[in-house]
């Protein structure tokens, strides 16, 4: 498999992946058409799919234009028939589907909207997580509730550790503060600094980053932390209580 990042807009990504043995081509959440295009036409000169995490123009943009250039299909949830532009196939929380002989299974993780959902390749070890898991973060409450956000990220969280996370933005450094700030002693956090400091200089993308290290340095991961509860001064709150006030505190960071 062959797996391209093509950053769009001021700070989305969009994925471009061809499966080797069929050379069946997908790209998932196209922000825009032109930089899309323009990596899909330097590659691969086709485009058999576009598969779509959520209806947010930022993800979607370029579905029409795509679409009616390379005769591409587009599929998304079937909660987001009705808001995803030009869907051509409707899937369904645990359902698998093949692009060529890659083998993704949706995973229903609402809360950002209600028809969110993330593409897993269990045998690749790579999950595309949209807007419900960035590298440090997690995305805003939108739609769902604070309860639904919960539940996604755990169901990510549970995912096998060497799993790669391939998000929707670069977020990261801004997501580094928030992290620092409320988890100061947290060790992993400071090696990863230095880590994103060296990408960021060099202008690689930050992604992707990985289910162990996500769960070692995203505080929203981390709400059971005697230092983030310290940190908060809610000792004895519960995990969804933590992670309720952490996303009200980085909704202002």
């Amino acid at each position: 498999m062959q797996l391209e990042i093509i950053p769009c807009l001021n700070d989305n990504y969009s994925y471009l992946i061809k499966d080797d043995q069929t050379s069946t081509v997908a790209i998932i959440d196209p922000s825009e058409f032109d930089p899309c295009d323009k990596k899909i036409n330097q590659k691969y000169k086709k485009l058999d799919f576009i598969l779509n995490t959520h209806h947010h123009f930022d993800h979607v943009g370029g579905n029409a234009e795509l679409k009616k250039k390379y005769g591409s299909k587009i599929l998304g949830f079937e909660q987001d028939k009705k808001r995803i532009p030009e869907i051509d196939v409707q899937l369904k929380d645990g359902q698998e589907f093949k692009v060529g002989n890659l083998n993704f299974k949706v995973i229903y993780i609402p809360g950002h909207t209600l028809g969110h959902i993330a593409f897993y390749l269990e045998k690749e070890k790579i999950v595309f997580t949209g807007d419900t898991l960035f590298s440090l973060g997690c995305g805003r409450i939108f739609e769902g509730t604070y309860q639904q956000m919960f539940n996604s990220l755990n169901k990510i969280k549970n995912l096998p550790g060497e799993t790669k996370i391939y998000c929707g933005h670069e977020y990261t450094k801004n997501n580094l503060g928030f992290c620092l700030k409320f988890n100061p002693n947290n060790n992993h956090l400071r090696d990863k600094e230095k880590l994103i400091d060296a990408k960021i200089k060099t202008g690689k993308p930050t992604i992707p980053s990985t289910i162990k290290d996500e769960i070692q340095t995203n505080i929203f991961l981390r709400y059971d932390d005697l230092d983030v509860k310290d940190a908060l001064n809610l000792k004895n709150a519960s995990d969804l209580e933590i992670f309720t006030k952490l996303r009200d505190l980085k909704d202002n960071f």
